[in-house]
């Protein structure tokens, strides 16, 4: 058995948003889509309010966790319909007036309000995150999953999709787990921060507790951390 993470030790509260960061291979996609149950664990327990997910259903789950995958998968749909798939766990005998408050309200909160009618094969990459992230919303989790979801995205783009990532963790009281490759843009919106490392956890901690010494034992390269308006900021020395 070819084991991919082990150990794993992750505690969370509403309002927070962790990154996992590590090098390629280190395991985040597989510990997110574990998390989700899209992957089952040999062993352990995720808990969610004293309930462990891996007893759950796929539609319980579906109501607990919001999953923004790394690539969204495109099709003739329309963007408001694209969000409302997102209130399938609760629909029962058809749509209702709180599926229709419940979309509405996530399209207006993150501005889709202008593309609503488009076809999602027809958007940006920017704009198809935002979609995913609203689909995601409309569960309304109590964990939100995003996996790289600032990858290939434009400086514009991805600062947009943080900016709106940090304000529904606040808005919307939801614990939110990132998997990330850009360790200074996490630095300057999460909350904390796990390396991971070996298949497992390196460290978990706070930003004011990241080194330069650990930035170098996960990723294998000489840095300097240099702060700028209080903010962290990872520079690589250029030596191997």
């Amino acid at each position: 058995i070819n084991t991919i993470i082990e150990d794993i030790d992750l505690k969370i509260d509403e309002h927070e948003l962790v990154a996992v960061m590590g090098p390629n291979g280190a395991g985040k996609t597989t510990l997110i889509k574990c998390i989700n149950s899209i992957l089952k664990p040999s062993s352990g327990s995720i808990m969610i309010h004293k309930e462990n997910l891996l007893n759950m259903d796929q539609l319980k789950i579906a109501q607990k966790i919001g999953y923004v995958a790394q690539k969204s998968e495109t099709c003739r749909i329309t963007v408001f319909d694209a969000i409302m798939l997102g209130r399938y766990p609760y629909i029962k005998w058809g749509i209702s007036k709180n599926d229709l408050k419940i979309v509405n309200s996530i399209i207006h909160t993150l501005h889709l309000d202008n593309i609503a009618l488009r076809f999602i094969d027809e958007l940006s990459g920017g704009e198809l995150q935002k979609v995913s992230t609203a689909r995601a919303l409309v569960q309304e989790p109590d964990i939100l999953l995003l996996d790289e979801p600032t990858s290939n995205l434009d400086l514009k783009n991805q600062i947009e999709i943080m900016e709106l990532i940090k304000k529904v963790v606040v808005k919307h009281k939801v614990a939110a787990i990132i998997s990330m490759h850009d360790i200074n843009m996490a630095l300057r919106y999460c909350d904390r921060f796990m390396f991971l490392k070996d298949r497992t956890v390196f460290s978990f901690c706070k930003q004011n507790e990241i080194t330069e010494t650990m930035i170098e034992h996960v990723y294998g390269l000489p840095v300097t951390i240099k702060y700028f308006d209080d903010i962290p900021f990872v520079i690589p020395k250029g030596e191997f």
